[in-house]
């Protein structure tokens, strides 16, 4: 049975937890973008736990309270990120895209010219040689890859019933992460305008 002091300490127990709980989460949440911040600049090699946590603001330890082993650490990391931009991209048509369809290649393309699709290239890379990477690499690519291929299939209005259409959808992504690729070296935006331009025609052409 509880008693009156333990009644009174109740609701301030759940004041004093509900800030210690906020605070866990912007922890969480600065480890994840500064995760990713590092991966796109210093690649797999250079991107330690010890080096996220500092650039985070927080201690070493903190950072392994909320991501035991560096492979949770980064791969959390770009999943967090790839929701967000999942997020933002839908934005962007709040209303739908109202016929511009080249409005939604162009933004789609942009999804794989910024931070995260280099921090994903350089989390690729390091899977291809790390076998305790790969296949949590391979899964987290597949859902967001599906997650992708299904945000552009809304906001094109495409219609995968019909013949053609969802390899039509498929091709404008796999050419946008080409374009990303692209662009990791040299600044590719003249060339990348008039490929997105020649796209956004040939998917008006082919989603009627």
């Amino acid at each position: 049975m509880s008693t009156t002091a333990d009644r009174a300490r109740g609701p301030r127990a759940d004041r004093d937890r509900q800030p210690k709980q906020d605070r866990s989460r912007a922890t969480r949440q600065r480890l994840l973008e500064a995760a990713v911040a590092c991966l796109a600049e210093h690649g797999w090699a250079g991107s330690t736990v010890a080096v996220v946590a500092e650039r985070a603001g927080v201690s070493r330890g903190a950072a392994q309270h909320h991501f035991p082993t560096r492979e949770d650490l980064f791969t959390a990391a770009v999943e967090y990120v790839a929701e967000e931009r999942s997020s933002a991209l839908r934005d962007l048509f709040p209303d739908g895209v109202r016929g511009d369809r080249r409005a939604v290649v162009t933004a789609l393309v942009d999804l794989y010219t910024g931070p995260l699709f280099r921090a994903a290239l350089q989390l690729w890379v390091a899977a291809s040689n790390e076998e305790q990477l790969r296949g949590r690499v391979t899964e987290l690519e597949a859902r967001v890859g599906r997650e992708t291929h299904r945000i552009a299939v809304e906001l094109l209005r495409a219609d995968e019933s019909r013949p053609g259409v969802r390899e039509t959808v498929q091709g404008l992504l796999d050419m946008a992460r080409g374009l990303g690729l692209a662009n990791v070296l040299t600044d590719d935006t003249a060339r990348r305008e008039r490929v997105v331009a020649q796209w956004a025609a040939l998917v008006e052409a082919s989603l009627g």
